[in-house]
């Protein structure tokens, strides 16, 4: 690498990483000042405990999630000012191309991109857990009461199997009505029925009180019951209580082992997993998009200075942001292809880069 290529990187990460520590105190700001009440109700929450269990991880999440924009600005804010002290006119006279000029740029996305894919990936899913466990204690005490019981779930464990239960208590591993059914085809070839069920979670096992099974035969059906047994399904209590925001805490490899599971089981639509599943690689990427259109805003000095460019910069972003939560919702419908939708804001702004980074090379 050349001097220039170091001066270059040098000023990209530290602005990048001031930037980031300009965003995150704000944000602590806003949610302390919306928070601050639910934390003066529980006398027996401690300040340590709060900066240890949620504000750690807050600061976590939200700096994963300003990576983008960081970045966006970052490289608008020292690129602008290149350009602004005649920095830029040197690096072209000495005959340095455009694309030569990117070099040093994308060796800090690259740092940016695998620093935000293991977050994404890892480090953000195990942090979220905590800081949830958290809000759903102190903070959000009504959702807590509502992920407690489970009511009128399905499930379809095996292409044969499938189960129903009226209503499941995720605290006491308890609940009443369920049954299980067992087809051929379209065929009903048994019945089990239990008034009260719970998990045993030492055995790994369910045991069904007062149940009635069911076994229909072409000649004859035969029908039995009893007070207790001990059975053994393909699922646990926490797959009663995975919700779309749930797949936010658990890291890539067991996302992806859920999904992998929900399939074999015949779930229908397991968008709202895949979405987030591919947004965590999409996203880290979008870094040599944004820094790609962010130099090529900046790299010709114009009038306004820092000041225009940084505004066309946060409009584009605010932009790309808007497309991103679009395609989000719309990739988590049934039956769309999932990956297609993440990728379709990285595809936008990929053209808009390719457009700018031609128009700046002349």
């Amino acid at each position: 690498m050349k001097i220039i290529d170091w001066y270059i990187l040098k000023r990209f990460l530290v602005t990048f990483f001031f930037t980031l520590l300009i965003l995150i105190p704000i944000a602590i700001a806003i949610d302390i000042a919306e928070k601050i009440d639910n934390f003066l109700e529980n006398p027996d929450l401690g300040f340590y405990q709060v900066v240890d269990e949620y504000y750690k991880n807050f600061i976590i999440y939200y700096a994963n999630t300003f990576m983008p924009l960081a970045l966006f600005i970052a490289v608008i804010l020292f690129t602008s000012k290149l350009s602004n002290n005649t920095e830029i006119i040197a690096i072209t006279n000495a005959k340095v191309s455009f694309t030569r000029f990117l070099y040093p740029y994308f060796m800090g996305a690259t740092l940016v991109t695998l620093l935000s894919l293991v977050m994404n990936h890892f480090v953000v899913p195990e942090s979220s857990k905590v800081r949830k466990a958290f809000e759903l204690e102190y903070i959000k005490k009504n959702r807590k009461n509502e992920m407690r019981f489970v009511t009128d779930f399905s499930l379809q464990l095996t292409d044969t199997t499938y189960i129903y239960i009226r209503n499941f208590n995720t605290e006491s591993n308890s609940g009443y009505d369920f049954t299980s059914e067992v087809y051929d085809g379209l065929k009903l070839k048994s019945k089990l029925v239990s008034d009260n069920f719970r998990y045993n979670v030492k055995d790994s096992n369910f045991v069904l009180l007062n149940w009635r099974l069911r076994v229909i035969d072409n000649k004859k059906d035969s029908i039995s019951s009893g007070s207790k047994i001990d059975t053994v399904f393909n699922f646990t209590p926490k797959d009663l209580i995975y919700k779309s925001a749930l797949s936010q805490e658990m890291p890539s490899g067991e996302l992806y082992d859920f999904i992998e599971l929900s399939r074999k089981r015949g779930v229908k639509n397991l968008n709202t997993y895949l979405v987030e599943f591919h947004k965590r690689t999409s996203l880290p990427l979008a870094s040599y998009i944004l820094t790609i259109i962010a130099v090529a805003l900046a790299f010709r000095k114009r009038r306004g200075g820092t000041g225009i460019n940084l505004a066309i910069g946060i409009g584009m972003m605010f932009i790309y942001v808007f497309f991103l939560k679009i395609s989000e919702v719309l990739g988590a419908v049934a039956g769309v292809n999932s990956l297609l939708y993440v990728w379709v804001p990285n595809i936008l702004f990929g053209c808009i880069a390719i457009y700018l980074y031609l128009n700046a090379r002349k």
